[in-house]
Formats: C-alpha cells, sequence, structure tokens
C-alpha cells in the first residue's frame, strides 16, 4: 500500500462513482502535508478519468475532518513555511471546484476549521445528525481566514462571521439551516440520504453538469451582465452537444432520452 492509498481510499463502481475516504481516523483525518498532496493527486485523477460521473468524499472513523494538523503546523513556525502550506491547502480546495462532476461530502462526525472548510467547498454535502461543524481557529488565536473564503460562498454574510468570530460549534440542523449542508440524515440512514443524490446526478448526462459546474462557479464571481453573457453562450453551446439535443428531442416526442454510454 503506498502512502496515498493509505491516507485517502480510493473506490469506484461501475456508474463511475468514485468515493475518496479521508484515512487518518486516529488523528481525526487532520489535513497534514502528506494528506492533502494525497487528496491532490486523486482530484487531478479524477479530473482526468472522464469515466467518473460523480466524487463522494467520506472519512473514516468519529471524525470527518479536524482541519490542518496542528502539530505538524507547530513543529517548523516559519513564515515561508506557512505560506506554503496554506497555498498548497488552497491548491486541494480550488481542485474540488476544477472537477468536471459533482463532488458530495458525506459528514458523520465533526467538521472543524479546514474540515469545514473542506465541506464547503464541495458542491453538495449531507451530513449525519449528530455531525457538527465549526471554524474554531480563533479559540486558539488564529482567524480561520482561508475557511472563511469558502464559508462566506455557502452562508450569509452574518452567520459565516459569527461563525469565525465565536469558533462555536453548529449542529447539523442549523448548518442545514444556514446553507452548508444540503440534507441532514439519521445516522443509519447517511449513506442512503448520499445514494439519493448520486443517484440523481448519474442519471444525467455527464457533459452538462460538466459545463453547468464550470458555469456556476464563474458567473458567481462576475457581474450580472457578464454573468448573462457567459451563462447564455454556454446554454448555446450546450445545447449543440447531442445529449441536449436528444433530451430536447425526447422531451417532443413524449419519450424518455436515449444517452449513450459517454453521455
Amino acid at each position: 500500500m503506498t502512502t496515498n492509498e493509505a491516507l485517502v481510499l480510493r473506490e469506484i463502481d461501475a456508474r463511475g462513482v468514485l468515493r475518496l475516504t479521508l484515512n487518518r481516523p486516529n488523528a481525526f483525518n487532520s489535513l497534514s502535508e502528506a494528506m492533502l498532496a494525497a487528496l491532490l493527486a486523486e482530484f487531478e485523477a479524477a479530473a482526468k478519468d472522464e469515466s467518473v460521473r460523480v466524487v463522494v468524499l467520506g472519512a473514516a472513523g468519529k471524525a470527518f475532518c479536524a482541519g490542518h494538523d496542528l502539530k505538524e503546523m507547530r513543529a517548523e513556525p516559519s513564515l515561508d513555511y506557512y505560506q506554503t502550506l496554506f497555498a498548497q491547502c488552497t491548491q486541494v480546495m480550488l481542485a474540488i471546484q476544477k472537477l468536471p462532476v459533482p463532488v458530495i461530502a458525506r459528514v458523520q462526525g465533526i467538521a472543524t476549521a479546514a474540515g469545514c472548510q473542506l465541506v464547503a467547498m464541495c458542491d453538495l454535502a449531507v451530513a449525519s445528525r449528530d455531525a457538527r461543524f465549526a471554524v474554531s481557529g480563533v479559540n486558539l488565536g488564529l482567524f480561520c481566514s482561508t475557511p472563511g473564503v469558502a464559508l462566506s460562498r455557502n452562508l450569509s454574510r452574518k452567520a459565516a462571521f459569527e461563525m469565525l468570530v465565536t469558533g462555536g460549534f453548529i449542529s447539523a440542523d442549523e448548518a442545514q439551516a444556514k446553507g452548508l449542508v444540503n440534507r441532514v440524515a439519521e445516522p443509519d440512514q447517511l449513506d442512503a440520504a448520499v445514494e439519493a443524490l448520486v443517484a440523481a446526478i448519474v442519471a444525467k448526462p455527464r457533459v452538462a453538469l460538466a459545463m453547468g459546474k464550470s458555469l456556476f462557479y464563474r458567473q458567481l464571481e462576475k457581474g450580472i451582465a457578464a454573468a448573462y453573457d457567459d451563462a447564455g453562450q454556454t446554454m448555446a453551446c450546450n445545447m449543440m452537444d447531442d445529449s441536449a439535443l436528444e433530451g430536447v428531442q425526447a422531451f417532443i416526442d413524449k419519450r424518455p432520452p436515449r444517452w449513450g454510454q459517454g453521455a
């Protein structure tokens, strides 16, 4: 077993559902440099693999992810080291957004600091009812600035800022109400809730989802006129794809679409 395989477990099924599992349960799946490198390698490989239709990011043990590895961070206190570390983490977070397929966070335990950031960066999130979320660095004198970038793009400004300045935990139900997660399930129903989203996604043409995901995040950073220009061009290109032409024709013919294996 390689280091990457040990830190991030990988499994893909016949539908193209790629399940990545953070595998440092004894360290609450904290994001060591090696863990970040393993995650980045998996995301980059998935981005190049056209058989992948959706990624489910989960974790082994009681915690989803407790953020950065604080012992590792404290071992080498230099500005250069911290700049490199946070740049590495940012690269991993942006890789999620750059993936051409939806990424679902499967959250079974606590997700704190960069772990909460990881949930926020995923396109979708399903949490066990006993999961909890916090950006708690401020309790240690370290404002969770990089998690704040993702958090402020999921929650309202005041809700995100309250989490950042208090460092307090919120429940799974609160996380859903604030927009951090999509769905909350009882612990024994977590996988079924994830599967409901997975099934809905893999039933759609991959190319449409890839174009749509890319546009979704691009337009958020633009003014409304530029966003509409980009969205209109994306829809026009999407409409010229065989899967969209078939889907529209199927609607006209009042029959199910016949999408090919590559759709």
